[in-house]
């Protein structure tokens, strides 16, 4: 039984002030494999605030160099460290260690971060003027459990980056995750107060955090109601927000659209991570006359998943993270079918063969309409619905009829029509014929999927203010470069 047991501030493993600990649940074998501290109160968020305040004094002046130098020994640190990582997630949160994308890619993250930052002009001359971007100040960072360790990683990262200082709360649901980030950054060398990590509950630690007048600046990502909570708070401060939320994004199949690779893709992207992703495309549009061409593709995807123990190499599939998410995926198949959905494959219950674990079913329904819950709420779970359309103009009214806007997909045979038909997606970030992302480019989302960008120089400045200088013609210029 591992012991998850103090929170990091100020350079210094610490107990927190609310004594207590309490069980972190195998969602595999549903049985208790650590135990964390209850979570801190709003006294360690005051103390790892204050900390974040003293340190920025001194780690907002260094310069860029001495920041790549600690970039780079938080990557020597974090990639020893990798395979301890991969297997911790997978008993926190029931994500398979063949899924590289969740622990091997944030090394790139980092490096990104630091080539970004290497190039980047911090000062700009405009006319007279010099425009400085200089670090917001202490930032309250708030991850989610879904990806534990890689988003926090490219909150931390690009905080690191700017010459900022913070505040790290992981998710209630994988705070050992946030345990293991703090040692790397302990064996980094990180300077006290820099980083600093407060586990504890959304409803106190991230209340707290958001509404601290001493906190600048709150990076958020979650769930589009956690969000709207967070934004308020941090209103009443008037600090930055920077927000990643929900999805509940469209693969749009073009009538010369690749049907087999679509499905095959949509499958494999969709149902990754248990489908516990904000971006996966968990809407199939497909015109009418090809819904049932589509169909076996889908099925003869899903068999190709190997669902099982998320620490062995060979399971694709893992369980969702625990039994509440368990019962609301159950939910959601359940109000699908009684509104009409045409179930495909999967359905309630769980997979054939587990007694134990929160396995559910991938689960394919068609004949979902606009009106039906399923093609609105975010399920956040391996259910795929598929829905028909009979022109492209109300596959494209049908895609953005949404609160959400964080992702897209288009498969089209004529990359003329389909970059036309991504053009007019309403979201953040889309995918042609399953092309990957790359780290480089800013991920956000439109409308009610957030406010503001991560990752690369998008996310960079996210980190930074913005100061006119006025008086210095260019060749008066003497001011060093940060």
């Amino acid at each position: 039984m591992d012991h998850f047991d103090k929170l990091y501030i100020d350079g210094e493993w610490v107990s927190p002030s609310i004594p207590g600990t309490r069980p972190l649940i195998d969602p595999a074998t549903e049985e208790p494999w650590a135990t964390v501290s209850s979570g801190g109160g709003v006294e360690d968020v005051d103390l790892a605030v204050a900390a974040a305040k003293r340190a920025f004094v001194r780690f907002s002046r260094t310069s860029v160099n001495e920041r790549i130098e600690l970039i780079d020994r938080i990557i020597e640190a974090y990639e020893r460290r990798e395979t301890e990582l991969s297997e911790l997630i997978a008993k926190e949160v029931g994500i398979p260690v063949s899924f590289k994308g969740q622990v091997k890619s944030s090394a790139g993250h980092m490096r990104v971060a630091r080539d970004v930052i290497r190039d980047y002009e911090f000062e700009r001359q405009l006319d007279d003027t010099i425009i400085r971007r200089e670090p917001i100040g202490v930032c309250g960072l708030i991850s989610p459990w879904n990806w534990p360790i890689q988003t926090s990683v490219i909150k931390v990262i690009y905080g690191i980056a700017a010459g900022c200082t913070m505040v790290l709360k992981p998710s209630d649901a994988s705070p050992a995750s946030g345990v293991a980030l703090a040692e790397v950054m302990h064996e980094a060398g990180t300077p006290p107060g820099v980083f600093n990590l407060v586990v504890g509950r959304g409803s106190v630690v991230g209340d707290r955090l958001s509404r601290h007048p001493d906190v600048d600046m709150i990076s958020f990502t979650g769930s589009t109601t956690a969000g709207r909570q967070v934004g308020e708070a941090a209103a009443q401060t008037v600090k930055r927000t920077c927000l990643e939320l929900g999805g509940k994004s469209a693969n749009i199949v073009l009538t010369d659209g690749d049907l087999e690779k679509a499905a095959h893709f949509n499958i494999q992207r969709g149902f990754s991570n248990s489908g516990q992703s904000c971006h996966a495309p968990s809407r199939l549009l497909v015109h009418e006359s090809q819904v049932e061409d589509i169909l076996p593709f889908l099925v003869d995807a899903i068999n190709l998943m190997r669902v099982g123990d998320p620490s062995d190499p060979n399971t694709t599939h893992g369980p969702l993270v625990h039994a509440q998410q368990f019962n609301s995926v159950q939910r959601h198949i359940e109000i699908g079918l009684r509104e009409g959905a045409r179930l495909v494959t999967g359905g309630p219950g769980r997979i054939d063969g587990f007694d134990r674990g929160f396995y559910c079913k991938p689960t394919v329904l068609a004949d979902v309409t606009p009106d039906m819950t399923l093609a609105k709420e975010e399920i956040f779970g391996p259910v795929l619905v598929v829905m028909p359309y009979r022109t492209e103009e109300q596959a494209l009214e049908i895609a953005n009829d949404s609160i959400f806007g964080l992702g897209g997909y288009v498969f089209s045979e004529d990359r003329k029509r389909g970059y036309e038909f991504a053009s007019g997606l309403r979201a953040g970030r889309i995918c042609y014929n399953g092309s990957s992302p790359n780290q480089t480019t800013p991920m956000g989302g439109y409308k009610e999927s957030g406010i503001g960008r991560s990752m690369g120089v998008y996310g960079l400045e996210e980190y930074l203010e913005v100061k006119s200088v006025y008086g210095f013609e260019e060749e008066a210029r003497v001011l060093p470069r940060l």
